[in-house]
């Protein structure tokens, strides 16, 4: 198992107690752009165009946006 499917277990198992360099990770290594960032919102962009807006919160990720990147990450490995 790699880092990649390691820490999206991570996120399934606890998306609450994500750290967002945790977060961000597996971005980057599902091949999703980070576009750009304004203010405290960093846009990323997946391979089939789907877009993420995240923030972080403290040191965490926010648990919605973990779930909303692992939903669009499951229908686009589901595409293949």
């Amino acid at each position: 198992m790699g880092k990649k499917e390691k820490l999206i277990a991570k996120a399934n198992q606890n998306p609450k107690g994500l750290s967002f360099s945790d977060f961000e990770t597996p971005l980057s290594l599902c091949n999703w752009i980070f576009k750009r960032q304004r203010g405290s919102h960093r846009l990323w962009y997946s391979p089939k165009g789907y877009r993420l807006s995240i923030q972080q919160k403290s040191s965490k990720a926010k648990d919605y946006q973990v779930r909303q990147f692992l939903e669009a990450y499951g229908k686009e490995t589901e595409e293949l």
